[in-house]
C-alpha cells in the first residue's frame, strides 16, 4: 500500500483558505511514481482549534468536508484516511472526528477522538468519542487515533490485539513536545509491531508553534519517513510481509500475560 503524508500549516476558522491547501497539496502528492493510493491529512485540518466558533463551522457529520475530499477522491482515485473536522452529531454535540474517504468518493467510517486534550479546551468544547475504530484496506488491517489518543497505549495495544498491522494518526501537536511525539509514536510502533502513519500540522496560530516532524514508521521502529517543520509530502510503501515477519521474529502477541496485568 502506498501512502502520502500531507504536512500543512492550517489556517485558524478559514475553511477556505485550507481547502485551497489540500487542494493544491494533493495534486502535488499525485504526481510521485508510483502514486499513492492514501493520502493522510492533519488533525482538524479545515478549521484548526476554531473551538469557540464550532456552531458556525461544525457540519453534520462533518459532510462538509467529507464531500470537499468526495471530489478529490474522484478525481485523482485516491483514498483518504484520517484527517479530523468538527462534526455535529445526531444529539446536539461536536466531535473531533477522523474520517475515511474512499477513492470512490464515499464516506467510508469515522472515528470520534476518545481522548479529549484539556490544554486545548477540547473537554470544554467538544463530546468525547466512545469507540475505537478498525477498518480495512485490501492489504491491511488498520487502526485510527486522534492526537492525543497517543498517550493512551491501552488504546493502541487494544487495536493491535484486535488485529490492526497499521496505525494512521492526525495531529495537530506543539512543538514544545515535539520529543515525546516522536518517542511514542516509535514506541507505539514497537511495542505493537506494527507500521505507524503520523500526520501532524505545522505553523503557528496564535502563539503556538506546532512541530510538524510527520513520520511513517516501519514494525520494528525504524524511521522509514521523517519531515521537518515546514509544509511537506512524505511518500512510502507499506509491506504486509514485513509486518508478518516482525510479529514471527518475536512473538509478543503470543507471549502477553494479560491475566496478571
Amino acid at each position: 500500500m502506498r501512502v502520502s503524508v500531507l504536512q500543512m500549516d492550517v489556517v485558524k476558522g478559514d475553511r477556505e483558505a485550507n481547502h485551497a491547501t489540500i487542494r493544491r497539496m494533493v495534486a502535488e502528492a499525485m504526481q510521485a511514481s508510483p502514486r499513492p493510493e492514501v493520502l493522510v491529512l492533519p488533525e482538524l485540518w479545515s478549521t484548526g482549534y476554531a473551538l469557540s466558533e464550532k456552531g458556525a463551522l461544525a457540519s453534520p457529520g462533518g459532510r462538509t468536508d467529507a464531500a470537499f475530499l468526495g471530489e478529490l477522491a474522484r478525481e485523482h482515485h485516491v483514498s483518504f484516511i484520517g484527517g479530523s473536522v468538527l462534526s455535529l452529531n445526531s444529539d446536539g454535540q461536536v466531535t473531533n472526528r477522523a474520517q475515511i474517504i474512499d477513492s470512490e468518493g464515499r464516506y467510508a467510517a469515522g472515528y470520534d477522538k476518545i481522548h479529549l486534550f484539556r490544554l486545548m479546551e477540547e473537554d470544554r468544547y467538544l463530546a468525547r468519542g466512545r469507540k475505537p475504530l478498525l477498518f480495512r484496506t485490501p492489504d491491511f488491517l488498520c487502526g485510527l487515533i486522534i492526537c492525543y489518543d497517543l498517550r493512551f497505549c491501552e488504546l493502541v495495544r487494544k487495536l493491535a490485539v484486535e488485529g490492526a498491522e497499521v496505525l494512521f494518526l492526525s495531529a495537530e501537536w506543539p512543538l514544545a513536545r515535539r520529543e515525546h511525539w516522536e518517542i511514542l509514536l516509535r514506541a507505539r510502533a514497537i511495542e505493537n509491531q506494527m507500521y505507524v502513519v503520523a500526520c501532524n500540522r505545522c505553523g503557528v496560530t496564535e502563539g503556538e508553534e506546532f512541530g510538524g516532524t510527520s513520520l511513517i514508521i516501519a514494525p520494528d521502529g525504524a524511521v522509514l519517513q521523517r519531515a521537518g517543520r515546514e509544509e511537506a509530502i512524505l511518500h512510502a510503501e507499506l509491506d504486509p510481509a514485513l509486518v508478518r515477519r516482525t510479529r514471527e521474529r518475536i512473538q509478543i502477541f503470543r507471549d502477553r500475560v494479560p491475566e496478571v496485568y
